[in-house]
């Protein structure tokens, strides 16, 4: 059979073909004619990141507000390049309002704000249906523009269909926090965000533990943020989280953040399916937990993340041991290799000695990752070499990576060098180049 010519094709089909170039093989395409761009132009503008706050008022007044509908991913960032003007509120809050009133068919937003936003933002979220992923990021000073519980609360309620929700370096409303006024250890604290509309269905109640009560919500992660409030534990719960990764705040001790974890993961940990860790826990998560049994009744996969301590590693994984795990994550710094391994080896003879078929008996997989720094990508090490190309590790780490391989050899276990090795009976221990998206 002759291959159709291009012009003798339908227009769904066209559209069918755009959809599966490459970036540039895209852009090349829409320069041939007319009809190419037009048949482009949905495939052009389906992902979109506009890093400044010049970059979004430029997108604004070149892009025709026909093509905002197209947008299925929608990155913001108002942060202002160098030597521009500071964005205010009220003139980032315009901007945005502008643009997100156009895109009705946005999937997934993130917004990277460099100061706050005007109240008159929450109502144009109301309208975002197709909305399902939402992140939030304060990337400002959080001295100088706090970015508010209440406002933030306010926003992912208003989202019809919200199921991911993350938000990084949110601060505490001295309406629902007042005890932090003041006091040490200087917490920031919003005021003057009083006048934030009560909504439908959360009333005034818009601190952060009310976002259990958006009943849509399955995914939340919540970093960098003061999780002191103590309604985290008696709020109802409306929604079924099954993902949970909690950070810590950098203002309070590690004790406090552990109190504060245990607390939360103690009221929602019945639902959740994937954890993922910056604080330890302890045996005290089972104290708030209604009713008192074993919590994460169908928790299966475990992600400790880089500033997760090694010391308490084995305590952690203990406490969490009632629980059905099949896949335990690590990320962990370059520096902390070595006692990352040897934690893992005693949490590994402690399954032994408390014997397989009790104790993580579900445990299938553990995946060790090596990063630079607690945000880089990490390192891959294969089981040939311990090396990727231009990266080396020391002769420790090495011998530590080793040395954890053959212990799950001796206990009878399988250990592989990647994380698309054919699963076994037992526990694959594999070095793995990507982390888990948390």
């Amino acid at each position: 059979m002759a291959p159709l010519p291009w012009n003798s094709l339908p227009t769904e089909m066209k559209f069918s073909v755009v959809d599966h170039l490459e970036s540039a093989d895209l852009r090349a395409f829409a320069k041939v004619n007319k009809e190419a761009y037009t048949i482009a132009v949905p495939a052009m503008w389906r992902i979109v990141d506009l890093q400044s706050d010049e970059a979004l008022r430029s997108y604004l007044t070149n892009v025709p507000p026909s093509y905002h509908r197209y947008i299925h991913h929608l990155t913001i960032t108002t942060k202002p390049t160098a030597c521009a003007v500071e964005p205010t509120a009220q003139t980032t809050s315009e901007a945005l309002t502008q643009l997100l009133r156009q895109c009705t068919q946005v999937e997934q937003l993130t917004l990277n704000l460099h100061t706050s936003l005007a109240k008159a933002v929450i109502p144009c979220f109301e309208a975002l249906d197709a909305l399902t992923v939402l992140s939030i990021n304060h990337c400002g000073d959080e001295h100088q523009t706090p970015l508010s519980e209440r406002l933030v609360v306010a926003i992912a309620a208003s989202v019809p269909n919200l199921r991911e929700l993350s938000l990084d370096r949110i601060t505490r409303s001295a309406l629902h926090a007042p005890e932090l006024i003041g006091a040490y250890p200087f917490v920031p604290v919003v005021s003057g965000d009083e006048d934030i509309p009560p909504h439908p269905s959360l009333g005034s109640e818009l601190s952060l533990p009310s976002l259990l009560r958006l009943p849509t919500l399955r995914k939340l992660r919540i970093r960098d943020t003061h999780l002191g409030d103590p309604k985290w534990s008696v709020t109802p719960i409306c929604c079924s989280l099954e993902f949970l990764d909690l950070g810590s705040c950098y203002h309070e001790t590690p004790d406090y953040n552990r109190v504060c974890t245990e607390r939360i993961v103690g009221n929602v940990g019945h639902t959740v399916d994937e954890f993922s860790l910056n604080t330890a826990i302890s045996a005290d998560t089972y104290a708030f937990e209604k009713p008192k049994e074993t919590p994460f009744k169908k928790l299966r996969k475990i992600h400790l993340t880089p500033l997760f301590p090694v010391d308490n590693v084995v305590d952690t994984l203990a406490t969490l041991s009632g629980s059905p795990v099949e896949e335990l994550s690590v990320r962990c710094h370059e520096d902390d290799v070595v006692d990352m391994c040897s934690a893992l080896e005693d949490f590994l003879s402690l399954r032994v000695e408390r014997g397989e078929s009790a104790f993580y008996k579900d445990l299938a997989h553990i995946n060790v990752v090596a990063v630079a720094d607690i945000y880089d990508s990490p390192i891959q090490v294969s089981d040939n070499s311990f090396r990727t190309p231009g990266v080396s590790m020391p002769a420790e780490h090495l011998v530590a990576v080793k040395r954890l391989q053959e212990f799950c050899r001796d206990l009878r276990l399988t250990g592989h060098p990647t994380a698309t090795s054919c699963p076994v009976d037992g526990v694959d221990a594999a070095i793995v180049q990507k982390s888990i998206p948390v």
